[in-house]
């Protein structure tokens, strides 16, 4: 990219990021997903890594968003290089190193542990108490302080019960399967996207700018080796072990110690079949000196030390046949294919399904059922195919197709478009329903407060609500509701029961947002309630002026068509005007006074808060933006408004308080 370019997209990107923290920190009123921010974050980074001159003290990359307490990208020093191990993948390498050691050292003793497949951290304590947490980061300079979201790790002591001067520990952060599944659970009911691995979801964890996220996550951490310590002498590895064990602080489980290349194998070949009764994943088994005197002797090289090398399980595969294809429809609709064959055992455990994925993906194996199939463990832990035996297949098999109905409603499922997902259409999908309640009584949906994931699964469960408009029919179930402690005992009923009658008059714009019409997210339900006063005005509205509205397109304007052409979401939408939800935008009289207008809150307002003065501004057809820039037309400024007052003013950008905001809008 040409510098002219870079410095345009620099400043493209600054402005954008600025806005968006703005609004996910300062205004708990996010409009992208976090995916989307990491992406135009990397990206900046990336340009300024390109052109370093372009780094600024203010840039995004350079400080924390809003009200986060985590100093995310600052960079600490290593004290000691956080080095990757050398990989070997045979018996003889490993007898290789083994031997090697014997030649060089006297006598040398041998641990043999798990290699955990997480992310590296270094936990640094003076004087007992914790000081900072550091990512391995580029592994010889620089990593990452991530002391805030370390504190939210159980596994993590704030404090040593046996002080000593100075210690820094590096240990492996990842996390338990369960509480893999039960985070991709949530993601997947929140409708958002779901992790790859329990790896990338540790380390996207550990890099959050919100430690509770961090915290509800369910993080874990193995402490596997001492890095430098001053108040104590530790002779051995294993004796450093013993010392974290006394500090309750968790290390590698069952490590082995050996003395000839004999013993290590067989260590190697023990870790191998207990890896898949384990909780989590593992990636290998290291091999490690245990005196740390010897470590010292034999040094490292740039990248690796030469007294440890990390054995990689060559993946096992065997030999089964598909006996049939099950389809499961998650909580957001998507249809997902998994194959069903003939038990077979893979790391210690003994497994009969695998997922399919999706119809390119079944294309791709042209697999079938009857075929025979080879299976895998990916990352010694989930099952899959590998390839079909075509050489093997029988005759009479026929290509697989998903289907065109729902397998739980009948309904009609629809491709995603530039994706290879298959989802069932209907909101009322019982499979669904859990996720479409959810987004309703959201926070930028329907607001109700207290309703929370858990009353929603078990009133779902028990049949309370069976569409979004059952919510409204809840009053009538009280006493039910309080003898079962379904929501908790009378108090706690009553005040759930009280956010629901009171998100009867919530903005019209809020009840379109909790359709969950695809591609109709908070800012456009604003955008579209704008134009159209009701939702029965939109509810007939031709594509056309659909399209009239700013940022909607043909794909949305046929969402929107779809939705409402559907006969269970009119009945739907018939039973919530019956039970009294506000289906009329509010006052439109001054619509549009703002409209075109750029407005900045910055500082403390004598009585409003930031997200009530945005939501007023975006009711009469203004924007609001998180930084200043010449496309801003007015400053909104309270109390301590700081740089953006004095960048706003050097601008020549009209400043206003908040007497004289209300005022224009009287």
């Amino acid at each position: 990219m040409e510098r002219k370019q870079a410095e345009e997209r620099v400043r493209q990107l600054r402005e954008s990021l600025e806005y968006h923290s703005d609004r996910y920190y300062n205004m708990d009123s996010p409009e992208i997903s976090d995916f989307e921010y990491d992406t135009m974050m990397r990206e900046l980074r990336g340009l300024e890594g390109e052109f370093p001159d372009l780094v600024m003290a203010d840039s995004p990359t350079q400080k924390v968003g809003g009200t986060a307490k985590r100093e995310a990208g600052v960079l600490v020093r290593h004290n000691v290089p956080m080095l990757s191990l050398q990989d070997v993948f045979s018996k003889e390498e490993v007898e290789s190193f083994v031997e090697e050691m014997q030649r060089q050292l006297e006598d040398p003793e041998f641990v043999v542990e798990y290699k955990i497949d997480g992310l590296s951290m270094a936990l640094r304590y003076e004087d007992g108490n914790l000081q900072t947490a550091i990512t391995r980061g580029d592994g010889v300079n620089f990593g990452e302080d991530v002391t805030a979201n370390a504190k939210a790790i159980s596994d993590v002591k704030r404090k040593l019960k046996e002080p000593v001067e100075y210690l820094e520990v590096r240990g492996e952060v990842y996390m338990k399967n369960e509480d893999f599944a039960r985070v991709n659970e949530l993601q997947e009911l929140q409708g958002k996207k779901t992790f790859a691995n329990p790896r990338n979801c540790a380390a996207g964890t550990l890099r959050q700018l919100d430690s509770k996220v961090t915290k509800e996550r369910g993080l874990s951490m193995f402490v596997f080796n001492i890095q430098q310590v001053r108040g104590m002498e530790l002779k051995t590895h294993t004796q450093g072990y013993e010392y974290l064990k006394k500090n309750k602080i968790p290390v590698i489980d069952d490590y082995h110690v050996c003395k000839t290349k004999e013993e290590v194998w067989d260590a190697i070949c023990s870790i191998g079949e207990d890896r898949g009764r384990l909780g989590y994943d593992i990636d290998g088994a290291v091999v490690k000196v245990n005196s740390l005197a010897d470590r010292e002797k034999l040094g490292a090289t740039s990248k690796v030390p030469r007294w440890a090398v990390a054995y990689k399980y060559p993946p096992e595969e065997k030999e089964t046949t598909v006996l049939d294809i099950e389809l499961s429809v998650g909580r957001t609709g998507r249809i997902t294919p998994t194959a069903i064959f003939e038990p077979v055992r893979l790391c210690g455990t003994s497994v009969s399904r695998a997922t399919l994925h999706n119809q390119d993906f079944i294309d791709e194996l042209d697999l079938r059922i009857g075929d025979k199939i080879q299976v895998y463990k990916s990352g010694e832990i989930i099952p899959k195919v590998r390839r079909v035996l075509k050489e093997k297949r029988p005759e009479g098999t026929a290509p697989y197709r998903l289907p065109e109905i729902c397998p739980v409603c009948g309904s009609k499922t629809q491709r995603e478009k530039d994706t290879a997902d298959l989802r069932c259409t209907s909101p009322s999908c019982p499979a669904q329903l859990e996720r479409h309640i959810v987004n309703f009584v959201g926070r930028d949906a329907m607001d109700i407060k207290g309703f929370g994931t858990v009353y929603v699964e078990e009133l779902v469960r028990l049949g309370y609500l069976k569409d979004v408009a059952d919510i409204y029919t809840l009053k009538e179930h009280r006493e039910e509701l309080i003898d079962r402690g379904i929501i908790g005992k009378e108090k706690n009923t009553d005040k759930l029961l009280e956010a629901i009658e009171k998100s009867k008059e919530n903005e019209v714009s809020q009840l379109l947002t909790g359709f969950g019409i695809p591609n109709v997210g908070k800012a456009a339900a604003k955008a579209i309630m704008r134009r159209f006063h009701s939702i029965e005005e939109l509810g007939k509205a031709d594509a056309e002026a659909l399209q009239d509205v700013n940022d909607i397109g043909e794909v949305s304007a046929r969402c929107i068509q779809d939705f409402f052409g559907k006969e269970e979401n009119r009945q739907i939408v018939e039973r919530l005007k019956s039970y009294g939800v506000n289906m009329q935008a509010k006052d439109q009289a001054l619509g549009g006074r703002l409209e075109g207008m750029v407005f900045v809150i910055t500082g403390t307002l004598p009585s409003l808060g930031r997200k009530e003065a945005a939501e007023m501004i975006e009711q009469q057809g203004g924007k609001v933006s998180g930084s200043v820039s010449k496309k801003t037309t007015m400053l909104l400024a309270g109390e301590n408004a700081g740089s953006k007052l004095a960048k706003a003013q050097d601008l020549g950008i009209k400043v206003i308080g908040e007497r004289e905001f209300l005022a224009m809008l009287e």
